[in-house]
């Protein structure tokens, strides 16, 4: 009786997305267009969406897609170059961009250069066995059809053309190299998710709740899901019911994934790290440079460290960006609470953390050498990178704030994880997405999982299967093993997006 009172006075929703970020926005979006009279309600604490790690300023926005990043492709002990994660990726990125330009073409998103322009992707190294190490590398991915764009050069001359803020002033007889690849794009996550919510909350049976701060989760006997979510302005609580919930919310995934309950979320901890940018305000130096260009950590610098000189489009407005410089907050979002990382240590996770503590004392080391760091040594940084760099022409600005995933292990008692991953209840009545990146350009790819997984009855159902291969033609498909689809997909996606030509 008791169970039959409590859904009597409370709505029902199909599926209750907790964060307004680009993951509950792209799966809002997917389960709209399969399932369309679906209700579905979304709940942000922030008094918009995408103001945490999907904005523009809080996130790179590189459009990760394997070209540049070095750490995707490191260099194995018999000297091999395993490309293996920069074709995972790149396959993600192309996923996502068949599915944006779906919702391009059938009017979803009106102006695609409102959230992706076309950027040079580079790779620059210096030294000799950098430069050795970038031609392997080169040589390795050109044999991929993902990759065969992708051109090398360690001619001064011609790297003066392509990145000539890089070059001018640098010292003579260093051995320099570098990578470009024309096809890379610079994405603002968080025009998109705004576009994606804006839609969303125009069809019927969509609600957005801003001012939101889910407190409670609890299921019922039946399966249902009860969300107790608090209006932060007028303090009143707003209850629903839910058949699937979905924790999108970033940092604050972890706290609400723990307040679940479930089986699957216990022995995750979570370790924050903020990171700040040294960003332009010459707009002549602005004007120098286009291009994502992507170096090498030091090291025995965590993968997060890979330093750039990163141009941005933002809002029409280009931008030009150097950094990640790290720091640590014990807050798991930009705006958190100092008792964030505290108040998420329970007695399921503490070996957890403990064990990866134990085991990461160099990041430790890292975060603090990071933390202490003056402005004058955040410029140095600079000028590695562009040697005739002025300081009062760069100023210090927050980026967003991360978790990364803290996992029971056998061995370690605890692992530090530096991707994502999707937690989710045996019933697939609730799932949780914790990490970091790449996750906003592989959004789609995690997001299809997520389906995929949680709705395994409904994909094998003939509408839906037709439904996924309308909105991404090469769904169940790889392109790295199919060159014919590869350029005709990517052909497609780049005219729709108004990209550069395949």
């Amino acid at each position: 009786m008791k169970e039959k009172s409590v859904h009597e006075n409370q709505q029902i929703r199909d599926v209750v997305l907790i964060g307004g970020g680009i993951m509950s926005a792209t799966l809002g979006t997917f389960l709209k267009l399969l399932e369309p009279t679906w209700n579905i309600e979304i709940f942000e604490r922030l008094e918009d969406v995408a103001l945490e790690s999907s904005d523009a300023w809080n996130n790179a926005g590189t459009g990760h897609s394997g070209l540049c990043e070095l750490n995707y492709t490191p260099e194995k002990e018999d000297g091999t170059i395993d490309i293996s994660k920069a074709i995972a990726v790149a396959e993600k990125f192309e996923v996502s961009k068949q599915f944006w330009s779906y919702l391009v073409k059938n009017k979803w998103i009106s102006t695609p250069s409102d959230f992706i322009n076309s950027n040079p992707h580079m790779s620059f190294v210096w030294g000799t066995d950098n430069s050795e190490f970038l031609k392997k590398r080169f040589e390795t991915m050109k044999q991929n059809c993902l990759f065969e764009n992708m051109i090398f050069s360690e001619d001064k001359k011609q790297l003066e053309k392509w990145f000539p803020l890089i070059m001018n002033g640098r010292q003579n007889g260093v051995k320099v190299a570098a990578t470009k690849n024309e096809i890379g794009t610079d994405v603002n996550f968080g025009s998109l998710t705004r576009k994606l919510v804006n839609h969303l909350v125009n069809n019927d049976g969509v609600e957005l709740s801003l001012k939101h701060e889910v407190l409670h989760l609890h299921q019922h006997k039946d399966g249902l899901w009860e969300v107790d979510a608090r209006n932060l302005e007028n303090r009143t609580h707003k209850k629903v019911l839910a058949k699937f919930v979905f924790i999108g919310a970033g940092g604050g995934a972890l706290p609400l994934l723990e307040k679940s309950h479930i089986n699957e979320g216990k022995g995750f901890g979570g370790f924050p790290v903020s990171g700040e940018w040294l960003r332009c305000t010459n707009k002549e130096v602005i004007q120098k440079h286009h291009a994502k260009v992507y170096g090498l950590a030091s090291v025995g610098s965590p993968p997060m460290s890979v330093p750039h000189l990163d141009t941005r489009i933002i809002d029409g407005e280009k931008a030009l960006l150097f950094g990640p410089y790290a720091g640590f907050s014990t807050k798991f979002l930009k705006k958190g609470s100092f008792w964030d990382l505290p108040s998420s240590i329970q007695f399921d996770n503490i070996m957890s953390i403990i064990g990866a503590g134990l085991h990461n004392v160099a990041l430790t080391e890292y975060l603090i050498k990071q933390v202490r760091q003056t402005p004058e040594d955040r410029f140095k940084a600079l000028l590695e990178y562009v040697p005739e760099a002025k300081m009062e022409d760069w100023e210090l600005v927050m980026a967003g704030q991360r978790v990364q995933i803290i996992k029971k292990d056998s061995k370690q008692g605890g692992i530090l994880e530096f991707g994502t991953e999707v937690v989710h209840h045996d019933d697939k009545t609730i799932a949780a997405l914790l990490g970091a990146s790449p996750g906003a350009s592989t959004s789609v790819s995690i997001i299809l999982e997520v389906i995929q997984t949680c709705f395994d009855e409904k994909m094998k159902t003939e509408a839906w299967q037709k439904k996924m291969k309308e909105m991404i033609p090469t769904f169940g498909q790889k392109l790295s093993e199919n060159k014919k689809l590869c350029h005709e997909t990517r052909k497609r996606t780049h005219k729709i997006l108004k990209l550069h030509a395949i």
